[in-house]
């Protein structure tokens, strides 16, 4: 049976993160503004970006650094899992996602995996990048405010 402080829907959350400190405030952000609330899904995304093809001598060094390159996220991704957990939400109410993806830029691999499923809401954090670098180069928060459209996005500075 239901009670009136469970919700009967999920809201699913995309939270795209990497090993910074930024990364980790936004994981913190989402636990204190979701974890006790209930209803909400939610799924840590970390693209591996895949370097070109000739940056590496063959296929086995690239396996080899693919391999390392796992190794190093599934700490922090694991780490970002059990933070949300311990902020309230039920354990499998908290996916883990490593594609790995070729992608012009990060902010269009995070689009892609938002138009992919059905995500209410996509978390990013802001880079901190100055007016002018972000006037000249652009941020990955300030194309997904711009591309993302009927969901939420919220940046976490």
């Amino acid at each position: 049976m239901q009670t009136d402080s469970e919700p009967s829907f999920t809201k699913n959350v995309l939270v795209a993160v990497d090993k910074s400190e930024n990364s980790r405030r936004v994981v913190d952000y989402v636990g204190a503004m979701l974890g006790s609330a209930g209803g909400f899904h939610v799924t840590l995304l970390h693209v591996i970006p895949l370097p070109e093809e000739d940056y590496f001598r063959d296929d086995a060094a690239r396996r080899e650094w693919e391999n390392a390159y796992r190794s190093e996220i599934e700490g922090f991704m694991e780490a970002y899992r059990r933070a949300l957990t311990a902020a309230g939400f039920a354990d499998d109410a908290v996916d883990m996602l490593t594609p790995r993806r070729y992608c012009p830029s990060m902010a269009e691999c995070i689009l892609a995996e938002w138009r992919a499923r059905s995500y209410s809401t996509i978390v990013v954090g802001r880079q901190g990048l100055s007016r002018k670098e972000e006037f000249l180069f652009g941020s990955i928060s300030s194309k997904i405010v711009n591309h993302a459209r009927d969901c939420t996005v919220w940046v976490v500075a």
